[in-house]
């Protein structure tokens, strides 16, 4: 009987250890998933990829959404105009507008030429907007 007791001992703790080092690495691993998940939503939905300015013609202005309203914005970038200042080759400069302030302004300037300043993120978050451009400031050019 003394034997069984003996050699269960150091099986009990030998065991024990194992189960020490596979919590520790399993903690370890679950931590390090935990981490670059983190910077990975980060970079996808905060970091600020590309930030400028575009001038053109603001032509629509909405605030739509089925759940969650965002507003939205449609630009007029035109590179070529003819003689009577119609744009002949044009590209749609699509935008949102989280900012309540900044929205109400925009809606009373739509058909005006204007500056406005942008941050472009790498993904959209669905109650920030559609676009992964964001509007943050607007100056309409006389």
């Amino acid at each position: 009987m003394k034997t069984d007791s003996n050699s269960a001992t150091p099986k009990g703790s030998k065991s024990s250890g194992i189960k020490r080092k596979i919590k520790k690495v399993v903690f370890l691993f679950l931590t390090l998933i935990f981490i670059m998940a983190g910077i990975f939503i980060y970079w996808k939905y905060f970091y600020t990829y590309s930030e400028g300015y575009r001038a053109g013609l603001l032509q629509k202005f909405s605030h739509k959404g089925n759940i969650f309203k965002t507003y939205e914005g449609e630009m007029i970038l035109s590179s070529v105009t003819s003689n009577t200042n119609v744009a002949l080759a044009s590209e749609k400069f699509y935008f949102s507008v989280s900012e309540e302030n900044l929205a109400q302004h925009l809606d009373t300037i739509q058909g005006q030429m204007v500056i406005v300043h942008y941050m472009q993120k790498n993904g959209t978050l669905f109650w920030r907007g559609e676009s992964e451009y964001l509007v943050d400031s607007v100056k309409r050019i006389r």
